[in-house]
């Protein structure tokens, strides 16, 4: 296998995990919304991927407890958007540094070579 059919396939599967973590998220957030809010699952599905997308709440939360969820299910969310962007760029960035890593062996072994050489004709 090739280092671009490694890297699709890594590419493949993160977004995958990313899709699931996103999911996961959306779903918890649903279900708070229906727990505190009272909110049917359209609603609820709604407010909540408003929220994992950074844009903020459609409707207002009636109770206390649905609030400070609201708040911490908006503060999770914002934490989670970096990191699943950073866990689906990951092997794109790893290729990408992996190549300056591979020139870098590249020139170290010339060097040996080189003062292996050198030495022997002293």
């Amino acid at each position: 296998m090739n280092r671009r059919d490694v890297l699709v396939s890594r590419l493949w599967r993160s977004a995958l995990w990313a899709f699931g973590i996103v999911v996961f998220a959306l779903a918890v957030g649903m279900a708070g919304y229906g727990y505190f809010g009272s909110m049917d699952m359209i609603k609820a599905f709604a407010n909540a991927s408003m929220i994992l997308s950074g844009m903020g709440p459609l409707d207002p939360m009636p109770t206390k407890a649905g609030q400070i969820f609201e708040g911490i299910y908006a503060l999770a969310s914002g934490l989670l958007f970096f990191a699943v962007a950073g866990f689906a760029l990951a092997p794109a960035l790893h290729h990408i540094l992996r190549g300056f890593h591979l020139e870098d062996e590249e020139r170290t072994k010339g060097e040996k070579k080189s003062s292996t050489s050198a030495q022997s004709h002293n």
